[in-house]
């Protein structure tokens, strides 16, 4: 594929290095990892990688009940390329192993090396050892709570400004509403970006990139197929963005009233000046950024637009929700996002990649085979959530749930250990802020039944959440 090259040198700079990033990643993490022995492993099934891949990726939500009830509490999947396999586990005692190896020799980066031509060879996903802790050291800052505290106010003019444009009895997909918020939240909040004609501009270009297929994420496995049809497509919408988000890091580099500016992307511009590692380079930071943007975009308007159709489909709950923002009671807003992430898992899976021999859930796995808790099993576990096909938030109030609150290797939308995801406290507060706007303004009424569908790594509700909203008396 050939792209003309332009009058802007900084725009051939850019396209120098999209197409740098997509030839060097490429690929599904295969890359350097000796042959994986056969003996040993848990059972699975004997289709080929490629059925087994499809399989995974695109009816997780059947495939992973399916081969609990069939091989038990661990069992493993062959992938494509190679038939490499995949270790999936669903007790909490193997969860807690893997979360809590050794980094040195369960590795993340390779695990979620499809992710790579996307989010590059930066992202805080795909990296580990020391790259990982320094990137890490230098992003915290930007997640820790005095920086949450300043990004509220941020998000709750974003959410206003949406949910006060609902008009009365209206129904619609509040996946759709959702997204459009979740998006802007990103692109104000975290990217920074207020000038409107760059986010005219932007819109499109991020959510072509969230809504890339499975289809499109397993043929980063075969780079010639990068010439042809949604491939192709991909890499030129890759283009666009970067060349708007180099452009506006590089603005932003410049800004006079970078010290004041509140947003993640001024934060970061800021993180490590003083350390002796220094801070992130631009193409570190456009990494970062589409990584928090892949992350936290369409993952929290899932997670909100099954939370809204769970709430209104009983009175009882609505009203109790209702009382919670009355009262200021943000501790029920959070558990009711954290149970409809707990009910619709929007990732099905945490995995790494086994760097030396490790002993897991009773097994002796050798270096190469890749090991993961499934969070969909997990989730579903009567012994972990009794009733768990109940949407009860009171689970994760203390004192209303026997005094206790999920354990953390039960509970993993966001993974555990020292890779837990860095966004998950702004995703907890942007949930909050959203619902509290929704319940401070109106009556939700869920509008018939919805199942999960599997969109790229997401799940979303496939009929969109459907609710209809009226003002509150």
């Amino acid at each position: 594929m050939t792209t003309p090259l332009s009058a802007d040198p900084h725009e051939d700079d850019t396209l120098a290095l999209t197409m740098r990033r997509f030839r060097h990643m490429s690929s599904v993490g295969g890359t350097g990892l000796p042959p994986v022995p056969t003996d040993g492993l848990p059972p699975g099934p004997r289709w080929p990688a490629l059925v087994q891949t499809a399989a995974l990726m695109r009816f997780r939500h059947q495939f992973h009940p399916w081969l609990h009830r069939r091989y038990g509490d661990a069992f493993t999947v062959r992938l494509v390329p190679g038939g490499r396999p995949l270790v999936l586990f669903t007790s909490p005692e193997a969860t807690k192993e893997i979360f809590a190896g050794d980094p040195e020799v369960f590795h993340a980066g390779k695990g979620n090396a499809i992710l790579g031509p996307v989010m590059g060879e930066h992202s805080l996903l795909l990296q580990d050892s020391t790259e990982h802790h320094r990137a890490r050291k230098l992003l915290m800052p930007a997640f820790l709570g005095h920086a949450l505290r300043g990004y509220r106010s941020m998000v709750a003019e974003v959410a206003a400004a949406e949910v006060s444009g609902w008009q009365e009895g209206e129904e619609f997909r509040s996946l759709d509403r959702m997204n459009a918020l979740t998006l802007e939240v990103i692109l104000r909040v975290v990217f920074g970006v207020t000038d409107e004609q760059r986010l005219a501009q932007l819109r499109p270009a991020v959510n072509h990139t969230v809504e890339i297929s499975p289809v499109v994420l397993l043929g980063w496995a075969y780079p010639k197929l990068q010439r042809f049809g949604p491939w192709r497509r991909t890499v030129e919408n890759q283009i666009a963005l970067d060349r708007l988000m180099y452009a506006e890091i590089r603005e932003r580099r410049e800004a006079a009233d970078l010290a004041e500016r509140g947003d993640v992307l001024s934060r970061l511009l800021a993180a490590g000046s003083d350390e002796a590692e220094g801070g992130l380079a631009d193409v570190e930071l456009r990494d970062q950024l589409v990584t928090l943007l892949l992350a936290g975009h369409e993952t929290t308007a899932s997670a909100l637009s099954w939370a809204l159709a769970e709430v209104g489909r009983s009175p009882d709950l609505l009203a109790r929700t209702q009382r919670a923002v009355d009262e200021g009671d943000d501790a029920w807003l959070e558990a009711v996002l954290k149970e409809s992430m707990r009910l619709h898992p929007i990732i099905p899976m945490v995995v790494r990649t086994l760097m030396r021999p490790a002993s897991v859930g009773g097994y002796d796995l050798p270096a190469g085979a890749t090991v993961g808790p499934s969070i969909i099993i997990s989730h579903q576990k009567d012994a972990n959530f009794p009733d768990p096909e109940v949407f009860r938030p009171e689970r994760f109030v203390a004192g209303l749930n026997g005094g206790e609150v999920p354990a953390l290797n039960v509970w993993i939308p966001f993974g555990g250990g020292v890779r837990r995801c860095i966004g998950a406290g702004f995703s907890l507060m942007e949930g909050v802020e959203v619902l509290r706007e929704v319940f401070s303004r109106y009556d939700v009424t869920t509008v018939g039944t919805d199942v999960p569908k599997v969109r790229n790594i997401t799940s979303v509700p496939r009929r969109g959440a459907r609710i209809r909203v009226r003002a509150r008396a």
